[in-house]
């Protein structure tokens, strides 16, 4: 053998050894998430669920929730227009916040040129409603009737003072874009418990307001079939979906197979987690094609739902539509089910704006929870209704007797939860008399994130995913489960 024919078969075997070993260097750090010393393999609940492709086997504590509804109320809404009773704002109104109680918190850019801060009282009143007693607002008649059923949280607060930030820190633990979402960290984490649809649903109202961008319901660094999938108002629920013309349901399934099977030789190779996304992606396209119209199809509800949900739930695309569909999916198995509902961002002419927010959501809402218990689904259903910050108890801009506005505020606002596992008919936390500081009982966003998972079986701290050398998840490296709200 010349040296030229022995360069060339050492040169070969070399490429030949670091190609295997390459891959075997992949398929280490693939068993490091998935082989039994990953995140998961610790303290789980023994034996298979029902759950389809999702990565826990069982679940770290029993379950009180199969499913969340979130009902997102973007641009946030001024909690002392809807859950934060404050009489004392009518004692104040119209003098300076003290600066004992503005203290150090950040404002945003838009009053950097204000020189007055009065406070403002609610123009709208409070009434105490159901046997829990709970004070709500004027604004929200049909949810008021359902108080016992729900646990209010006054005492919310957060870190982001603008929008953008502020709804991925809600969505996804982080105030940049990036991260995945709440549903794809289930999707991954649970899987799904109907084949046919996908695991995380996006709705969006036709409401206008402060624009929402799809990092919201992002699958992040998880695999891409986890991200939410947003249906849409429209005769195609979902985009590229059907057919083209021309071409038949076998033709379509026979070349399925054929990409399936290349796809699969592909991942034999490379161990790429996103070959296997592309495979689950095609055949939930496949099967989307006859579940999707089935589940999106309310032609066939009775009379009697949509008066429960109000009369806009006959315009495809109106928050009322997007509640109605939430219970038929819900109804379905799929898992997270995300609505968002925009237009709460009330710098100036707040009482007619709130007054318009409410009206379009109020009966939705209340009709949601209602229709869920009637069938039985609000025993094992999570529903969640709040924005990314609360407003701020000054005025923003003129204050007079009829007008006035409220700037963003993160260090408090109001949510609700109710359904499987939370504790109905309680409110939760307390702020100051101004409604400005917390003072009692603070649930950070992360908390709430903690609870949310622990109501589904999940350890916030065990749902990790290894990503660029360290392991993420959705409360960063915070968070408490808040253990009194829960039944």
């Amino acid at each position: 053998m010349d040296d030229l024919t022995k360069h060339l078969k050492f040169a070969d075997t070399r490429r030949g050894f670091l190609k295997k070993a390459s891959l075997g260097f992949g398929s280490i750090a693939l068993s490091s998430m998935l082989g039994p010393t990953g995140a998961f393999a610790n303290n789980l609940i023994g034996g298979n669920n029902s759950n389809i492709g999702g990565l826990l086997n069982g679940t770290h504590f029993p379950a009180k929730a199969k499913r969340v509804i979130y009902l997102f109320q973007s641009g946030a809404p001024s909690q002392i227009e809807t859950f934060d009773y404050k009489p004392t704002l009518a004692k104040w109104h119209g003098k300076e916040i003290p600066p004992s109680v503005k203290g150090s918190q950040r404002n945003s850019g838009m009053v950097a040129n204000q020189s007055s801060f009065p406070l403002v009282k609610s123009i709208y009143n409070f009434k105490q409603h159901g046997q829990s007693g709970t004070w709500i607002s004027e604004l929200f008649p049909h949810t008021a009737k359902m108080v016992d059923d729900i646990c209010v949280i006054n005492s919310m607060y957060t870190e982001a003072i603008n929008h953008e930030p502020a709804v991925m820190f809600m969505q996804t633990g982080s105030q940049l874009s990036g991260r995945p979402s709440i549903g794809s960290w289930l999707s991954y984490g649970l899987g799904s418990d109907n084949k046919n649809l996908p695991n995380y649903v996006v709705l969006l109202s036709q409401s206008g307001g402060q624009p929402l961008t799809s990092s919201a319901w992002s699958n992040g660094f998880l695999p891409s079939h986890h991200q939410g999938i947003q249906f849409r108002s429209s005769k195609d629920p979902v985009l590229y979906l059907n057919n083209p013309h021309g071409v038949h349901d076998k033709d379509r399934r026979r070349a399925l197979n054929y990409i399936k099977s290349l796809n699969e030789n592909q991942f034999d190779i490379w161990k790429d987690p996103e070959i296997q996304s592309k495979i689950n992606q095609y055949e939930m396209a496949y099967r989307m094609q006859n579940s999707v119209p089935e589940a999106v199809d309310t032609k066939e509800e009775p009379d009697y739902i949509y008066k429960l949900y109000g009369e806009d739930a006959r315009k495809p695309g109106t928050y009322a539509a997007n509640c109605l569909q939430a219970r038929r999916l819900a109804e379905r198995d799929v898992k997270f089910i995300q609505l968002y509902h925009t237009g709460w961002d009330h710098h100036g002419g707040l009482p007619k704006g709130i007054k318009n927010q409410a009206k379009a959501t109020d009966q939705a809402t209340a009709g949601l929870l209602q229709d869920l218990k009637q069938r039985g689904l609000l025993e094992d259903t999570l529903v969640i209704w709040g924005g990314e910050f609360g407003r701020t108890s000054f005025s923003q801009g003129k204050l007079t007797a009829t007008n006035y506005g409220r700037d963003h505020h993160p260090g408090c606002f109001s949510m609700w939860m109710a359904g499987a596992g939370v504790k109905p008919g309680i409110t939760y936390g307390e702020t100051d008399e101004f409604s400005y500081n917390v003072v009692r009982d603070g649930v950070h966003v992360h908390d709430f994130q903690a609870t949310l998972l622990y109501l589904l079986g999940i350890d916030h701290e065990k749902l990790t995913f290894k990503h660029q050398g360290r392991r993420y998840r959705l409360t960063d490296v915070h968070g408490h489960v808040v253990k009194d709200i829960l039944s």
